[in-house]
């Protein structure tokens, strides 16, 4: 028998918190207290942004930076529908600064304490800022990570700024890149690996992608770091310093280096949390540092790292909004049923974005695969589908203009089809009739873009170490 949850806290303001209220709304149990609070913040300019933002209600991003930039979608977009009212106390724009598992109680900001019976930890992700800080703070640098930054930068870039600078080749650089040329503005990418988007879909994709680059007139820069932004006697962004000693001539820096989980705020706790997020199994309840299986302590979204039964049992850390979503459902479910009506987590990850006209879809774990073959269509052509494989089985599918396929591969993936991909296909060309090396980055060199992170098998390993399968 469970014990009946009268005090729930949910601890972050996007989507998976949000949605985590809704559901426990159909199943009230008498006297219920909820709390919702903000995620820890830091102090730096970004997030002064948010913590103006966290005093609205919670959203969740549900459209690519690249309809914002273009004016296409409004930021209120992003929003996530609110299909009926939630009987909660919101406490936002009150960053929760440290948790004690053994008084169930969870301290806040403002000195004000919540206790609860089932607690879960939805604080996300935030943005990687510049890591020196002076030049972080001159005008006309920017991150991208939440609505209000994606608003503060189409402003910016709707002035018609001469040149536009983006650190860092992942998916948000490259649409930030993709709506620069579409508005006719002139802008240099730069990335420390060897092409785009290496991190997340390997050297074979990340080459066509630097070919979209060029024919589209960006002033693409591989196998180069930033080593300073330079600014004007008025504290303006005048020019970015690389490691081959080159200068770019700039008013507007997009910093796209990815993102920080929001873990600080629970150092000593004894939660399984660190770097690559917080432990917990594929029923959502978080593990303590000795790898011990809470049961009142439940983890969901892009702070989450959890094992997944199709990719080996592997800890996976997903940042993409509808893994919140889903992983959220699932994790109210479980805090308020008893033991033998749980439910795990099996969102098989996925992720989409636009880019220079092409539309790139993905189903599974691409930083896995060994090997890809392109099973329809041409790379030349830049529709086709590429297929990873490892270890003798189907881990992932990309797709670029060529999403119909996906559903397919989604179903080849969850039954352990085989690889390399003997049956002869739609569309199959001589390119495909062989598997070549997906050729991912060496992960002592970090790159920016893997939106899905392996992290090992063991809950209590904090360590930031990430191993793709062919090194």
């Amino acid at each position: 028998m469970v014990a009946d949850p009268h005090r729930q806290a949910s601890l972050g303001e996007g989507g998976t918190g949000r949605l985590r209220g809704l559901l426990r709304n159909r199943r009230q149990a008498p006297g219920l207290q909820r709390q919702s609070t903000s995620p820890p913040r830091t102090h730096d300019r970004s997030d002064r942004t948010r913590d103006h933002a966290a005093t609205s209600r919670p959203r969740v991003r549900n459209c690519a930076p690249e309809s914002v930039l273009l004016g296409k979608a409004s930021p209120l977009h992003t929003e996530l529908p609110r299909r009926r009212e939630i009987d909660a106390k919101w406490r936002l724009g009150v960053a929760a600064t440290a948790l004690d598992m053994t008084a169930k109680r969870v301290r806040l900001a403002d000195g004000d304490e919540v206790e609860y019976d089932r607690l879960l930890i939805a604080t996300g992700t935030r943005a990687r800022p510049w890591p020196k800080e002076a030049e972080a703070e001159l005008d006309g640098v920017f991150v991208l990570r939440g609505r209000d930054d994606a608003a503060a930068l189409y402003r910016r870039l709707k002035a018609g700024p001469r040149r536009v600078f983006v650190i860092g080749a992942g998916f948000a650089g490259c649409e930030v890149a993709s709506a620069c040329r579409e508005m006719g503005i002139e802008v240099t990418v730069a990335e420390r690996a060897g092409a785009p988007l290496v991190g997340a879909l390997g050297g074979v994709i990340g080459a066509v992608s630097a070919e979209l680059h060029s024919e589209n007139g960006v002033d693409l820069r591989t196998g180069v770091m930033v080593t300073a932004l330079e600014g004007d006697s008025a504290g303006r962004v005048r020019a970015a310093h690389l490691s081959d000693e080159s200068v770019v001539e700039t008013d507007v820096v997009v910093v796209s280096l990815g993102a920080l989980r929001n873990t600080e705020w629970l150092t000593g706790s004894g939660l399984g949390a660190g770097p690559r997020g917080i432990a917990c199994d594929a029923g959502c309840r978080a593990f303590d540092f000795r790898g011990i299986v809470t049961d009142d302590v439940f983890v969901a979204g892009d702070v989450a790292r959890s094992p997944h039964a199709l990719f080996g049992y592997q800890f996976l850390s997903l940042e993409h909004w509808g893994n919140a979503v889903a992983q959220a459902e699932i994790a109210a479910h479980n805090m308020i049923s008893p033991s033998a009506e749980r439910r795990p987590h099996l969102w098989v990850p996925a992720f989409w974005s636009s880019q220079f006209g092409v539309n790139i879809k993905s189903v599974g774990v691409p930083p896995m695969g060994e090997e890809i073959m392109i099973t329809q269509g041409s790379l030349a052509e830049r529709r086709f589908v590429g297929v990873y494989g490892y270890k003798g089985r189907i881990i992932a599918a990309v797709s670029f203009d060529n999403t119909r396929w996906l559903e397919f591969y989604q179903r080849q993936i969850e039954t352990g089809a085989p690889f390399p991909v003997e049956f002869p296909t739609v569309d199959r060309r001589p390119e495909g009739r062989r598997p070549v090396p997906a050729d991912f980055p060496d992960p002592s060199l970090p790159t920016h873009g893997p939106t899905v992170t392996l992290s090992g098998y063991s809950p209590a390993d904090r360590s930031l170490v990430f191993t793709p399968a062919h090194h």
